[in-house]
């Protein structure tokens, strides 16, 4: 007798849902984050060139730089190719952190971490690479609470 077993796959296209993490940003971002640094070239993001946007909750500790960042606010960097100069093509990935509650600053600082591909898969979280890098980031004038570029 011959069995036949059916198997599932989660490919791209599926309903999305692979069993991982969930993207600390909502799909239609867009239509609320606000962009806070124009596209550049991050010598720290495999030399993709990035847009940095943060959730409405976060905007004014983003921008003002007094106030602590609160729980749950999210600072997201697009990605684009190293040839996007501008920023308008398609994005490659995306890199985010989201606040944590008070106190729960090491080893994180503070922060939960993801790498998202173009799927919006979750590929890393709390990586090293980002922690590491953004360690240096909590001082003004240079960063602010894990952020390491200078508003506008």
């Amino acid at each position: 007798m011959l069995w036949v077993v059916p198997l599932l796959s989660a490919c791209p296209g599926d309903d999305g849902d692979d069993g991982g993490p969930a993207p600390l940003f909502p799909e239609d971002y867009d239509a609320s984050y606000v962009e806070v640094r124009n596209c550049r070239g991050s010598g720290d993001h495999d030399l993709h060139n990035i847009r940095i946007l943060v959730d409405p909750s976060g905007l004014a500790a983003y921008e003002g730089r007094a106030e602590p960042f609160p729980e749950g606010s999210v600072v997201m960097k697009e990605e684009y190719d190293f040839g996007d100069v501008s920023c308008s093509g398609e994005i490659v990935q995306w890199t985010v952190m989201r606040k944590l509650a008070e106190g729960s600053g090491e080893p994180t600082l503070g922060w939960q971490w993801q790498e998202l591909d173009l799927d919006r898969r979750v590929v890393e979280e709390d990586g090293q690479r980002c922690i590491a890098c953004h360690t240096g980031c909590g001082v003004p004038p240079d960063g602010y609470d894990g952020t390491c570029s200078i508003p506008p």
